[in-house]
């Protein structure tokens, strides 16, 4: 039978999509084959599904997501009870939960459904479908004394209709009042209570949001500045010094069409980052001319400026009335949101209630779940020295809302806010240093001219070279001002690592330098390695990057079955270059006898059952292979490439391995979420590293 969640609440506002994401988040952690199913629905797009489909990738047909509207539910109860409306939506429920492991029902929203008693009827639902609760209970605006009483009569509301309630978690709650009111339910309840505060960004709109719900012009920006939240209004119409002394991080500048001088000052105080806006509103009809526009779009590249008809007091009730929503088209929120669950929720626990069993394949998105998980999990520093580059900033952006690291940016401070202003990204939690300025400057020329004295490097020489942002990255992770280092969207390979060779070095029982990527299939990860470094490692070199492979591949979660990779299989051929595989092959075997290893080996034997059962039966490796070593990078580099584009595979690193402390390189081309994995992936490296140590 499908397993099934039910999360659910007791009024309208407890802002349950959170919630809703949050564990959507844990299922397909677990799962492959998570389905979502609403019993009812409004009229008109179902913003909460989209967003869910667009993120988990989910291939479900939205005619099986939903049971009934509202209004035809309503008849249904009314002309023939409620069995018969129970009746009809178990039947969709079980229709659409056949094809699935798991299945996510997200309960009524009790806004306006003309439903009697709408809290026995998701009860009921939940058990009819033999689903576990999780109910959520909204506190904005209350006291701990009313919070606490919500919370427990909440639970005991739906276990005394008989649901079985994994969890009870409140919502919204003022961010004082959220440690009080979490020790006023300690021990309470039979089952775990969490406590959310209230996240201003999450209820805050996009401007995106406000210029569709104004029917305003958009003058200057673009998607990335229609993007930002809204978190705040000020109101222009005293002069330029009294509405700067006003602006707030994160607000919507509204003024009348005709403040030139409002426009400009509030764009050149955003571009200077004190503070990032949002944008500019302009109310009466009226809009600055083009030279204006101009000097405005130069000022301040991407921020929007919008135009409504209306006068400033009409948009005002207007903009206030507005609340920010979860949607496909406002991913940023769904990080925040996913950093809130994931920073106040106990995942490990709640996931335990659940009692999911984890799926037997490994999905690309289980594998980048966990990579994130384990690196929250012992919090760890990284620096990235490509601070102005925009994909590392977009990256920094998705880290800190997930909470998953402390950061490090590095580059010129007022280059970065500025960077960071332009795309709607708030650096409050981020460290900025500038090498070029830094107290820390001589003090790292002192220590790399003591490292490099036998190369005949000075301090003055080395004052140079540190204030390059690789170098002075690599030297901030080897004094243990931070726990790794990721750079190279903009960098070489040899620009990211020569520093780190010269500097971190190998551990002592490593003996070079070597890399793996994480190839992530339909339904497993493979492990490549080398596929970045070294160009033909001898048979000694090849038999410690199929150790360190094996290592990083446990550590990561994949069950390491080595294949040494070659143009032959088993004795079938002959040459330096099978010999040079074959010794390989034996030196791992002496020195690692508790590594499952095969070699030589051609790669359809290692990955392919069929294959493998006719030319290696006896072997525990053939056809099962997860570690997959090539015998040169020409040979790696290649395979890996063709692999990532022709099936399709998602391909996380290159991650060094065999260093003293984690440095990794990025690819050029990089994406955001490449970013985040390899930062990710960095964290994790550098939590063995102390575990080692």
């Amino acid at each position: 039978m499908t397993r099934s969640v039910y999360v659910t609440g007791i009024d309208r506002g407890d802002g349950r999509q959170v919630v809703d994401l949050g564990v959507m988040e844990l299922l397909t952690r677990q799962v492959d084959r998570v389905g979502v199913f609403r019993p009812l629905v409004h009229d008109g797009p179902d913003r909460l599904f989209e967003l869910l489909r667009a993120r988990y990738r989910l291939s479900q047909d939205p005619e099986t997501v939903y049971g009934l509207d509202y209004p035809e539910a309503s008849a249904v109860q009314a002309e023939a009870g409620t069995d018969e409306l129970v009746s009809r939506l178990v039947d969709r429920f079980h229709r659409a939960a056949r094809d699935f492991e798991v299945m996510l029902v997200l309960g009524t929203d009790f806004a306006a459904t003309q439903l009697p008693d709408e809290l026995a009827l998701n009860a009921r639902l939940a058990n009819e479908f033999g689903a576990s609760v999780i109910t959520v209970v909204g506190g904005q605006g209350q006291d701990a004394a009313s919070v606490r009483s919500e919370a427990v009569n909440a639970y005991r509301a739906y276990a005394s209709l008989g649901c079985d309630v994994l969890a009870v978690i409140v919502n919204r709650v003022a961010s004082g009042l959220r440690a009080e009111i979490a020790e006023r339910l300690a021990g309470r309840l039979p089952v775990p209570c969490s406590v959310l505060p209230d996240e201003p960004a999450l209820s805050a709109p996009t401007v995106s949001q406000i210029t569709a719900a104004l029917d305003a012009t958009v003058l200057l920006g673009d998607d990335s500045g229609l993007a930002r939240d809204a978190l705040d209004f000020v109101f222009g119409g005293a002069t330029l010094p009294n509405v700067l002394k006003a602006l707030t991080p994160g607000c919507m500048v509204v003024t009348p069409g005709d403040r030139a001088d409002l426009v400009v000052g509030a764009l050149a105080a955003h571009s200077a980052g004190t503070p990032p806006i949002a944008g500019v509103l302009l109310t009466l009809d009226e809009r600055p001319g083009e030279e204006v526009l101009r000097l405005a779009g130069r000022l301040a590249p991407g921020t929007p400026v919008v135009a409504v008809p209306g006068g400033s007091f009409p948009t005002a009730g207007e903009l206030f009335a507005l609340e920010g929503k979860l949607n496909a088209a406002t991913p940023r929120k769904a990080e925040t949101a996913l950093g809130l669950f994931e920073r106040h929720v106990d995942t490990s626990a709640l996931l335990e209630r659940i009692s999911v069993a984890r799926s037997g394949r490994v999905t690309p998105m289980m594998f980048e779940h966990d990579l994130l998980e384990q690196a929250r999990a012992q919090r760890r520093r990284v620096v990235l020295p490509e601070g102005t580059e925009e994909r590392v900033l977009r990256a920094a952006d998705v880290l800190v809302r997930r909470d998953v690291c402390d950061l490090t940016l590095l580059g010129d401070a007022d280059a970065i806010r500025k960077k960071a202003a332009d795309l709607g990204i708030d650096l409050a939690a981020t460290q900025l240093i500038d090498p070029q300025t830094s107290q820390l400057r001589q003090g790292f020329a002192e220590r790399y001219a003591a490292l490099r004295a036998h190369r005949g490097v000075t301090v003055e020489l080395a004052y140079d070279v540190v204030s390059d942002v690789n170098y002075f990255g690599t030297l901030m992770v080897q004094e243990g001002l931070a726990d790794g280092m990721v750079s190279g969207s903009v960098h070489s390979t040899a620009a990211t690592i020569r520093p780190a060779f010269e500097i971190i070095k190998t551990r002592p029982d490593a003996a070079i330098v070597s890399s793996v990527f994480f190839m992530c299939l339909a339904d497993k990860v493979l492990v490549y390695g080398d596929c970045a470094v070294n160009p033909d490692p001898d048979a000694g070199q090849l038999a410690d990057i199929a150790v360190q492979s094996a290592v990083t591949a446990a550590r990561f979660g994949v069950e390491p079955r080595i294949a040494m990779l070659s143009y032959s299989t088993g004795t079938s051929g002959s040459g330096a270059d099978v010999d040079k595989v074959r010794e390989a092959t034996e030196r791992v075997r002496a020195s690692r006898p508790d590594l499952l290893i095969e070699g030589p080996i051609q790669y359809d034997a290692a990955v392919e059952p069929t294959v493998a059962a006719t030319k290696l039966p006896a072997s525990q490796v053939a056809g099962r292979a997860t570690v997959l070593v090539f015998p040169d990078l020409n040979t790696g580099n290649n395979t890996y490439k063709a692999v990532q584009r022709s099936a399709g595979a998602v391909a996380v690193g290159p991650v060094l391995q065999g260093l003293r402390k984690p440095v990794n390189d990025l690819s050029r081309g990089a994406l955001v979420q490449d970013i985040v994995n390899t930062v990710a992936i960095t964290a994790i490296q550098a939590q063995t590293a102390e575990e080692s140590a």
